[in-house]
């Protein structure tokens, strides 16, 4: 083999592997509610873009608490989690042309809330627990290659 073929076969960029969608994570939206009534337009457009479940993203907490056990909990504020079945795919909600363009504009300019929106990862589940509660994981392919996305900024 020549050194040219051999440097040229050495620089070869890679495929990128392709993601598992196996490890998931939770998008937390927590602020203050300014207002209410755009913010019911704003859900009520993303449960009927459907977009939760093409990516299999689940709510799995109610906005308010049953219960303060320390501190002070304004009324408008609200605390949201979201499970996916991975960061892909909260991203590919996050970044998806039908969040941005239609959904996220209901409750932006000017601003119907004051949110954070941030994503962690689930923590394994700790053996003294496996049989007493499900194990984290998806049981289906919610692959979220097929959604149309936005220009994502880094």
């Amino acid at each position: 083999m020549s050194l040219l073929l051999a440097l040229l076969l050495q620089a070869a960029p890679e495929a990128p592997a392709a993601e598992t969608c196996d490890k998931p994570v939770y998008m937390v939206v927590a602020g203050r509610t300014l207002d209410r009534e755009r913010m019911l337009a704003y859900g009520k457009a993303l449960a009927e873009s459907e977009i939760y479940q093409r990516l299999g993203g689940y709510y799995v907490t109610l906005p308010q608490p049953v219960a303060v056990f320390e501190g002070d909990v304004p009324p408008d504020y609200v605390n949201l989690t979201v499970r996916f079945p991975c960061l892909a795919n909260a991203r590919a909600f996050w970044n998806s042309r039908v969040y941005q363009e239609t959904i996220l504009p209901l409750r932006q300019n000017p601003a119907a809330g004051d949110y954070t929106v941030t994503v962690y990862a689930e923590m394994p589940l700790r053996p003294d627990m496996a049989g007493r509660v499900e194990a984290g994981r998806f049981l289906a392919d919610f692959s979220g290659h097929d959604e149309p996305q936005v220009e994502a900024a880094e």
